[in-house]
């Protein structure tokens, strides 16, 4: 599987900028076209460069899975617009919370997210309806931040390394997938902010050493 190492916007958390999945990646609209087709690359996605809400903070703000992506109800028309092009199942939500990305661990067999989203009912209902998955509510390393704290496919996740046992098994068995443990960018535990990972490939950030990268190669094949 390709792989490649490269910072977005000068920053080694490349996870905060951008969002991929097996079907598509989303970019901020300030990276070069030359790391934009580094990504495609090992990713095996078309990339697509957008905003959420006027920020380039993609993957904080949006969760997505291959049926779909939920966004903040801030998001405009026009981003809107820029998205359903690429991913037929938009949804634009209205929550107290809006950093989805850090809330929700999603792929295409289950859904991870943190308790204070998944008590808005009503919310959850129309995030379960785009992701077209079941959800359950967890933590990593005691705390909501599930979707920061790891990066998923549909096979295999790569966590913090404080996880508990209990939640390791839930994590797993909603998911459907093989755990390991590890960081990123030289130590960081906020696996989603320093990796791109899909089922063809990995983007890492720059910082991400070779121990590191020895436990992402092995755990994704890359």
């Amino acid at each position: 599987m390709p792989f490649c190492r490269t910072n977005i916007l000068g920053s080694p958390n490349i996870g905060v900028y951008a969002l991929a999945t097996n079907n598509f990646v989303l970019v901020p609209p300030g990276i070069s076209n030359t790391k934009v087709r580094g990504i495609e690359k090992a990713l095996e996605a078309p990339a697509t460069k957008a905003t959420l809400g006027s920020t380039t903070l993609l993957g904080v703000l949006a969760a997505a899975n291959s049926n779909g992506i939920v966004v903040p109800s801030f998001v405009s028309d026009e981003e809107i617009r820029v998205l359903s092009e690429i991913v037929e199942n938009v949804v634009r939500v209205e929550s107290k919370r809006n950093a989805f990305g850090n809330l929700i661990l999603v792929n295409d067999h289950g859904a991870l997210v943190a308790e204070s989203l998944y008590r808005e009912r009503d919310v959850m209902q129309k995030i379960q309806n785009a992701f077209g998955v079941e959800m359950v509510q967890g933590q990593i390393a005691g705390l909501p931040y599930v979707g920061s704290f790891a990066a998923v496919t549909n096979k295999a996740a790569l966590v913090h390394p404080l996880i508990e046992e209990e939640e390791r098994k839930l994590l797993s068995d909603c998911l459907g997938v093989n755990v390991d443990l590890g960081t990123v960018n030289g130590g960081s535990p906020f696996m989603r902010s320093g990796i791109l990972v899909n089922e063809h490939g990995a983007v890492v950030g720059p910082l991400t050493g070779g121990a590191e990268l020895m436990i992402i190669s092995n755990l994704f094949g890359v």
